[in-house]
């Protein structure tokens, strides 16, 4: 699925990821992005970008909490999705 959201939506930093993570979030959002739900908890998603990886909530406020956010390590890795997304499909 596609998940885009408002270029002014609040992303609530949880972890303190360097401000130019956020920024890739908040463009990625802006932009469309790839969306994996999880499948356990209403409204966390996975979304991909590139090489890049985000763990999100969005909160029944509309802000996002940026829960988590990771490099995928390998060319294998950068093409493979989420182990729930195949069990979804």
């Amino acid at each position: 699925m596609i998940l885009k959201m408002n270029g002014n939506t609040g992303i609530d930093n949880l972890r303190n990821y360097p401000a130019d993570i956020v920024e890739k979030l908040r463009s990625l959002l802006a932009s469309g992005a790839r969306a994996y739900p999880d499948p356990n908890r209403k409204q966390f998603y996975d979304l991909e970008n590139g090489s890049r990886m985000f763990y999100i909530h969005i909160s029944p406020t509309g802000n996002v909490w940026l829960l988590a956010s990771w490099v995928k390590t390998s060319p294998a890795m950068a093409e493979a999705q989420p182990a729930y997304a195949e069990a979804r499909s």
